[in-house]
Order: structure tokens, then sequence, then C-alpha cells
């Protein structure tokens, strides 16, 4: 199975605000490890709660937060921020 990883605008958003190595740290993580997977909650965490349908991938101190919609094969990325603030929203 090939997964296809989208951004939502609001994620494209939080990522042009973080600093150039964090962006990279995190595009590396999408690509290298989530990317290869053929089970992409094998390696993250299903959220409770009102966040219960998104799924959370740590990479250092950030979070992001995806929606994986197993009919088309896609991992929708819908929040990126900081580990004090990601679940607030």
């Amino acid at each position: 199975m090939t997964w296809t990883v989208e951004y939502t605008s609001q994620a494209v958003k939080q990522l042009s605000k973080l600093d150039r190595s964090v962006r990279q740290r995190i595009y590396k993580f999408v690509d290298d490890r989530i990317l290869s997977l053929d089970n992409p909650r094998s390696i993250g965490k299903v959220l409770q709660g009102s966040l219960a349908e998104y799924w959370a991938y740590r990479v250092g101190d950030y979070r992001l937060l995806v929606k994986i919609e197993d009919q088309r094969l896609i991992i929708l990325f819908t929040d990126i921020a900081h580990r004090k603030d990601v679940y607030k929203s």
C-alpha cells in the first residue's frame, strides 16, 4: 500500500512559522518514517475525547495531528504545533 500525505492550509501555515531546522526534521520524519509504513497507525498514538478521530505523531517537542483516511489511503495533516499548544485547539 502506498499512502499519500496531504496538508491542510492551517498545517502549511503552522509549518511555515517554524524554524527551518524543525521544519526539516518534520519533513524528514514524514518522508522516512511515515511514508515507508504499510500501516501509519503502527507508530502513531490515537487521541481520545473530542480529538478521538485524530492520530498524533511525536517529533521532538512538536506534535503532528493527522486524520487517516483508509478508503483513499491519505494521511491528512491538520495541526502541527508545540506539545504545550497542540491539544488546546
